[in-house]
C-alpha cells in the first residue's frame, strides 16, 4: 500500500492532529496514523467520515492517481 499523503495534507490544512481527527471520526489516533502510513485499509464508512470531517471527497483523499 502507498502512504496517504493527501490525507495527511488535508488534516494539516485543517490544523488537526491525528488525535483530533481520530476523536472526530471515532477511532484511535493510531488508526489515523496507520492510514496515513498506508498500513491500514479503512472501511468505506470510515473513509466517508474522514472526508466529511476534512471537507473533502473520497476522490480527493483516497483515489490513487
Amino acid at each position: 500500500m502507498m502512504k496517504n499523503l493527501k490525507l495527511k495534507a488535508a488534516r494539516a490544512e485543517k490544523d488537526l492532529s491525528q488525535a483530533d481527527l481520530a476523536e472526530i471520526v471515532g477511532v484511535a489516533r493510531q488508526t489515523i496514523g496507520l492510514i496515513e502510513l498506508g498500513k491500514y485499509n479503512p472501511t468505506l464508512n470510515l473513509c466517508i467520515a474522514i472526508c466529511k470531517a476534512l471537507d473533502k471527497t473520497l476522490n480527493d483523499l483516497f483515489w490513487i492517481d
